[in-house]
């Protein structure tokens, strides 16, 4: 049975922090653009209050969530119960990305264990909460992160890196504007 939560309470809290992976869903405004949906680990999500939360958004081969958050701000997330009681959970709201050149970062990046390869804070203030059973979701085996992400990143020069950024994270699939800072992506600190 779904259920809708004025803010995120201290039961929210505990499954949120129990899960090892959570979604993003973001769409551009054109009906012809592409939804993007993406999974994210590496526990990087984080609760900031009842209804603000953030997560590090690491380089990668496209753009589209912080392409879409530019254009229109609105961010879906979700968290679903693969081990012990079913469940899933759902916050809406709206988005943004803070980059290292944006004055907001420095006060943000202390919540995270920040490296070369983070591209952007995506914080989101949310709107609507929801949960409901989680019956269809199978059951799985959390064995560990993979360790690949940090190895490419760390086998690339600083060159490269800026190459990779280039191509593919400064506009989204469907052109919109992407990164403003692709050099804050070097960064360790």
């Amino acid at each position: 049975m779904s259920q809708l939560h004025t803010h995120i309470d201290d039961k929210l809290r505990s499954f949120i922090e129990q899960q090892q992976m959570f979604f993003v869903g973001t769409a551009p405004l054109k009906a012809n653009g592409h939804v993007n949906l993406s999974p994210k680990g590496m526990n990087s999500f984080r609760i900031l209050g009842e209804k603000t939360v953030a997560y590090m958004d690491y380089f990668g081969s496209g753009i589209e969530t912080v392409a879409h958050l530019r254009e229109n701000g609105r961010i879906v997330i979700c968290f679903c119960s693969f081990e012990g009681h079913p469940n899933i959970l759902r916050l809406h709201g709206t988005g943004r990305a803070v980059e290292r050149c944006d004055a907001e970062w420095e006060k943000l990046a202390p919540n995270f264990p920040v490296e070369r390869g983070v591209r952007a804070i995506i914080v989101a203030e949310i709107t609507r909460i929801s949960d409901s059973c989680g019956y269809g979701v199978p059951l799985y085996t959390f064995n560990g992160q993979r360790k690949q992400r940090q190895q490419s990143i760390g086998a690339r020069s600083d060159e490269q890196l800026c190459q990779s950024i280039e191509r593919y994270n400064l506009k989204s699939i469907d052109g919109l504007p992407g990164l403003r800072d692709p050099k804050g992506v070097l960064s360790a600190k």
